[in-house]
């Protein structure tokens, strides 16, 4: 699965996974998690990609097919600064 995807992508399996529009409501989130399920967040900003990839419990992040350039994000750069 990759890290980072746009919504629809075939490599990411949404249907098995925890799909959240965000990660403001973190039990949900855990209890994927802990049950074994992939979790997925939709973000639509940099800002958002970052605080997704940011806990472990994520597996893949999607953004929409109009911020397609959020695919080429330095992710390290974002990250570290």
């Amino acid at each position: 699965m990759p890290e980072l995807a746009v919504e629809g992508d075939p490599a990411v399996p949404a249907e098995e996974a925890l799909v959240v529009d965000g990660v403001g409501d973190l039990q949900p989130i855990a209890e994927a998690f802990e049950a074994g399920r992939p979790v997925v967040v939709r973000a639509s900003s940099a800002q958002e990609v970052r605080a997704a990839l940011a806990r472990p419990e994520v597996a893949a992040v999607l953004v929409p097919e109009e911020r397609r350039d959020l695919l080429e994000l330095d992710l390290t750069e974002l990250t570290y600064g």
